[in-house]
């Protein structure tokens, strides 16, 4: 069973970018509640797609790097990225089934349907 992974700035280029597998990018604190409310979601979406989908998670307040490469402003934001490419990106919490429909836009775009 997959679980979310952690990854740290110096991690995300080979991790994220240079990723075969899409990605979805969870820029996170631990002090953000509605970072604590999706957080079950990603863990439920990495468990149900297993090895077709990574989730990584970003802690903010300890690897802000990419979290201003990438301009965010807010969090919880989560970016899709399929082939070292964001495809998709939210920012706020989401209910489930709008994050799933966006992952499965994700794994659609990562196969070129």
């Amino acid at each position: 069973m997959q679980t979310a992974i952690h990854i740290t700035d110096a991690e995300f280029e080979t991790t994220v970018l240079k990723s075969t597998t899409p990605v979805v990018v969870d820029f996170w604190a631990p002090w953000c509640t509605p970072c604590k409310m999706i957080a079950p979601v990603l863990e439920k979406l990495a468990a149900e797609y297993g090895d077709k989908l990574i989730i990584a998670k970003v802690n903010t307040d300890e690897n802000p790097e990419w979290a201003m490469k990438y301009g965010v402003q807010g969090i919880p934001t989560l970016l899709f990225v399929a082939h070292g490419k964001v495809v998709d990106h939210q920012v706020g919490a989401a209910n489930a089934s709008a994050i799933q429909a966006r992952v499965d836009k994700l794994l659609r775009v990562a196969v070129g349907a």
